[in-house]
């Protein structure tokens, strides 16, 4: 099992995936950072503040956010909502139950109001799924 480090708002935009993405080569690399906390929820994650593991792989021929200064202010909100800090380890259905209890779907609108995906509602709906009890969905 390999770990996976993530930023403070990839927590909830993996909550809402869909297999949609930037380019092939994105949304491969996020399909298998996916699947592994799907099927091994036990996978460890280490909260880092910056580029992570999606990152890693956004396209160079679209308009690198991944390093604005809004975005790590949504990182470091988000973080400080959990409770966590940048450079802990945790296993992600840990993440994931903390989540569903301190976030509400109608967080993301006022967290990621610059976001593109927003408005597709995916991630609202991904916190309102674990919220019930359930973990990631079954990717389409």
């Amino acid at each position: 099992m390999n770990s996976v480090r993530l930023r403070g708002h990839h927590l909830l935009c993996l909550l809402g995936y869909q297999g949609l993405g930037y380019s092939h080569e994105f949304v491969s690399n996020m399909t298998t950072i996916y699947a592994q906390l799907r099927s091994m929820p036990q996978t460890s994650v280490t909260l880092i503040g910056g580029v992570d593991d999606l990152c890693a792989k956004f396209p160079s021929s679209k308009d690198y956010h991944c390093e604005d200064s809004h975005v790590h202010v949504r990182d470091r909100v988000i973080l400080e909502r959990l409770g966590y800090h940048e450079g802990r380890s945790y296993p992600w259905h840990i993440l994931q139950s903390k989540i569903a209890l301190i976030f509400d779907a109608s967080d993301i609108d006022i967290l990621c109001p610059t976001c593109p995906w927003r408005p597709y509602g995916l991630c609202a709906e991904g916190i309102q799924r674990i919220k019930r009890g359930h973990g990631l969905a079954e990717i389409p």
